[in-house]
């Protein structure tokens, strides 16, 4: 049955973070206005049954594509060696040496409005693993899906809460070079220390057009250029990549369409993020990139930042299958189904997003027990499979 929960209003959604961000995500308020969200309905119904857990049963047994007892009990320990960041890179040379940078989940409430506390305790599960820098409001977490009220006010709680401890990189980017300008000038007034800028999308333009919207984007300050033709459907060719290398702001490259292409740009000196978390080890030692801005980190952060340290190609294969299922379905179905499932968030979705089939989340649970559990994934609560009324999906509606 349908219900009417309080409407999803940029005030509203303010009052749920500290003073100072609000005082700072007041300096955002004549940023472009993407929808604005009216009230929500929630498709789901309001029984709450106990959902199943599965967290006490015995792991799959080994099999050539599972890691063995012995490896789990390793593969803990690389997770819990890393040491927490203690500064945030915040200057052009810094960032470019971030390894680790995580896609951050957005969780909400049942209404829909974001829930800072869960938000907030990813983050630190995050830097207490290794995590060196945060992409706030991007397509894991769901920029696409907010007002640019909500997605800068987000942007300045991040800073305001981690700022000092990690490096903040805000999604302003838009297929819109003016939406792309407004949004970028407001992160970094309320303390962004880079943005990612991604090329026109759906309104597809030419090379020179590109060039020129990407330019606009880095002219407010430093920026990563973000390369996903799956999602955009036009990929941003080498000669433009090499031409927006020569800006003084232009940090390097979030780079999805593989490897060869990453290696062909650290030859020449052109710095590279993976954004392929099944190629990021290897991405980062044979090809030659700095680093990985990840989704699964979200899940096993330590695992990650591990693979980013040191080659290690037992663990990189030990963590494949759990990616596999991560990338099941288009992102970020998947990872808003795995932090549901830890605790680590309520089940709540943003439509159009929807989470995984019954039999598909047993399987993740399974999956992330062989690896270790909590032992890896520090931001578990309680590990369950849920059942399917225990999601709430929400929409904007007029």
């Amino acid at each position: 049955r349908l219900l009417q929960p309080p409407p999803l209003h940029s005030s509203t959604t303010h009052n749920l973070a500290s003073p100072r961000t609000q005082a700072m995500t007041s300096m955002a308020n004549a940023a472009p206005h993407k929808h604005t969200p009216r009230p929500h309905a929630r498709i789901a119904s309001r029984r709450r049954s106990a959902a199943r857990t599965v967290a006490a049963a015995a792991p799959p047994a080994p099999s050539s594509n599972k890691p063995s007892s012995s490896s789990t009990a390793s593969f803990a320990a690389a997770s819990n060696r890393v040491a927490p960041s203690t500064k945030a890179a915040k200057s052009v040379g810094d960032i470019r040496k971030l390894k680790l940078i995580t896609a951050v989940k957005t969780p909400y409430l049942e209404d829909g409005r974001f829930d800072f506390e869960a938000y907030d305790r990813i983050v630190d599960d995050q830097i207490a693993h290794g995590v060196e820098g945060l992409i706030v409001g991007g397509t894991t977490g769901e920029g696409h899906l907010m007002s640019w009220d909500e997605h800068i006010m987000l942007i300045a709680h991040t800073v305001n809460q981690f700022g000092d401890r990690l490096t903040v990189i805000g999604n302003t980017g838009s297929n819109s070079t003016r939406e792309a300008l407004h949004a970028t000038e407001q992160g970094f007034n309320v303390g962004m220390h880079a943005s990612l800028q991604i090329n026109p999308y759906y309104g597809k333009t030419s090379n020179k057009g590109m060039a020129a919207h990407l330019k606009a984007g880095l002219a407010e300050g430093p920026g990563i250029v973000y390369n996903v033709p799956a999602r955009t459907s036009q990929d941003i060719p080498d000669e433009v990549i090499e031409e927006l290398s020569q800006h003084e702001n232009f940090l390097g490259v979030k780079e999805c369409t593989g490897n060869d292409r990453i290696a062909n740009y650290t030859k020449k000196g052109i710095v590279c993020w993976s954004g392929n978390d099944d190629e990021a080890h290897d991405a980062r030692h044979i090809a030659g990139a700095a680093g990985v801005i990840s989704v699964t980190s979200n899940v096993i952060p330590g695992l990650f930042s591990s693979l980013m340290d040191a080659r290690d190609d037992e663990l990189n294969e030990a963590v494949q299958p759990l990616v596999s299922w991560m990338f099941r379905e288009p992102n970020p179905t998947g990872l808003n189904t795995m932090l549901s499932m830890m605790g680590a968030c309520k089940p709540v979705f943003r439509m159009p997003y929807m989470a995984y089939e019954k039999e598909w989340r047993e399987e993740g649970v399974q999956l992330l027990e062989a690896l270790g559990g909590s032992e890896v994934a520090p931001s578990v609560r309680s590990l369950s499979s849920l059942d399917d009324d225990d999601f709430t999906y929400v929409y904007s509606s007029r």
